[in-house]
């Protein structure tokens, strides 16, 4: 009997786990699992789950944590034999805050009252969007070196770009644009490439709005590569800060960028 819990605490811990590599840092649009911000996952025989985390700086932005935190505990409350779900987020100004609003099922409104900016749904979006913006770049681009005419990349469907012929690279770059294009259009009956408003692509302007984009993907790469960095030092130091003072700090607006 002994043997059995254990190997089936072992399978319900590994299906956690892969429920949280679906869980996404919006600003970075990578795995929380792959980022290295989860840190433990323990599961009870009561189906209890406890997931404990981390962020590269003990002032990371309170929103981003709260969505993360939110996310992982919806993610893998989904799992049918879950009775409860804690998400713990440690060494962070706002843990105690964020780990009782999560855990209470609040919103993030609900969480910090008067000092908060509003629910979380435009901050979401605005990175969502990115993300969609990012991965597009990096598919046309494949497409684009491997042979692929621009005038008629930009007539396929979703229905033909689904089956496009590719190697295992291209089909992932396909299966993730096709996960984020559903942010700007949702309906399969369409034209695949559309910029961010929905608007088709012109295939003469092609080379230009790659450009475009990749920018996008340039500060994507320089947070992640920064965030990885600080969290290699904070934690490979074993350095906790000690710091009193919680000033707010929230992303405000559509236009703000990542405050680490």
């Amino acid at each position: 009997m002994t043997i059995m819990l254990a190997e089936a605490a072992v399978e319900r811990t590994a299906e956690v786990w892969a429920r949280l590599q679906s869980v996404i840092d919006p600003e970075l649009d990578e795995s929380v699992t792959e980022l290295g911000f989860v840190t433990g996952v323990d599961v009870d025989t009561g189906g209890h789950v406890r997931i404990d985390f981390r962020l590269p700086t003990y002032w990371c932005a309170a929103n981003f944590a709260f969505l993360m935190a939110d996310d992982m505990r919806i993610a893998v409350a989904a799992l049918p034999w879950v009775t409860k779900v804690t998400v713990g987020l440690g060494e962070h100004m706002y843990a105690d805050e964020i780990n009782r609003g999560v855990a209470a099922g609040l919103s993030f409104q609900a969480t910090f009252g008067d000092e908060a900016s509003g629910e979380l749904e435009e901050v979401r979006r605005t990175f969502m969007v990115k993300a969609f913006q990012r991965r597009q770049e990096a598919l046309l681009t494949y497409l684009l070196d491997h042979g692929h005419e621009p005038t008629v990349l930009l007539q396929l469907s979703v229905v033909e770009l689904a089956a496009l012929p590719c190697d295992s690279a291209g089909h992932r770059l396909v299966e993730r644009y096709l996960e984020r294009r559903t942010v700007v259009r949702s309906s399969a009956d369409e034209m695949a490439f559309v910029d961010h408003e929905g608007a088709l692509l012109d295939a003469g302007e092609i080379h230009a709005y790659l450009r475009a984009l990749r920018r996008i993907g340039v500060n994507a790469e320089f947070n992640s590569a920064m965030c990885r960095g600080l969290l290699a030092t904070r934690y490979g130091a074993a350095c906790t800060p000690q710091v009193e003072v919680k000033p707010v700090h929230f992303v405000r607006s559509i236009s703000a960028v990542r405050s680490i």
